[in-house]
């Protein structure tokens, strides 16, 4: 059995691209969950770059030793172990969630799941910051995206490529307003929610 850490070249990146934006939007957190760590890369490199925050890695068990193999610093506890069906999440409220590439992994019900608990997860006035690629009225953004979505299908039937319009609609109704909408590079996006305080 080979001891290396897991690798992500696409971790590698997007991760300075995306800390560009979240070191702006979370210059106010203290405590941030990452649900969905893969293989822990982001968390060492956003964590050694936003050294105010405690930055809580999670993900499903058979990630769990490939994201510890990948942590170093005061400021990166131990990984939970979460998987968005389990009943067993943080009782711990948090500043902020990030997510990276994770909804189109993920089924439908598994999406709406998501955002029914991350709402239970997140103080009030905190964010929600999901990393991926989406379509908008229907349409891809590129054709690279759309063959990665039939990838995703073929692969996984009940995975591939989320309409921003439905995840917006999950959101709303989970409390959450949408205060940013990035265009990021290799046809993805950063989306930044802000959970209201009082939601109607």
């Amino acid at each position: 059995m080979s001891n290396a850490k897991p690798f992500s070249q696409a971790c590698e990146n997007n991760k300075q691209p995306i800390l560009n934006h979240l070191k702006t939007a979370l210059q106010a957190c203290q405590h941030v969950l990452e649900i969905g760590s893969g293989t822990g890369q982001h968390a060492v490199y956003f964590a050694a770059n936003m050294p105010q925050l405690i930055w809580q890695c999670s993900d499903r068990a058979e990630n769990i030793d490939g994201i510890r193999s990948w942590l170093t610093g005061t400021n990166l506890p131990a990984p939970l172990t979460l998987d968005v069906r389990d009943s067993n999440w943080p009782v711990e409220q948090y500043d902020a969630i990030f997510s990276a590439n994770t909804l189109h992994i993920m089924s439908w019900p598994e999406v709406e799941l998501f955002f029914h608990k991350v709402n239970v997860q997140l103080k009030a006035n905190a964010l929600l910051c999901i990393y991926g690629p989406f379509k908008y009225g229907g349409d891809f953004t590129s054709p690279s995206n759309a063959d990665f979505d039939l990838w995703l299908k073929r692969n996984n039937p009940v995975s591939g490529i989320r309409d921003f319009e439905a995840i917006r609609e999950l959101a709303k109704h989970a409390g959450f307003q949408l205060v940013a909408d990035h265009n990021m590079p290799a046809n993805n996006q950063l989306l930044i929610w802000q959970r209201l305080a009082n939601p109607k």
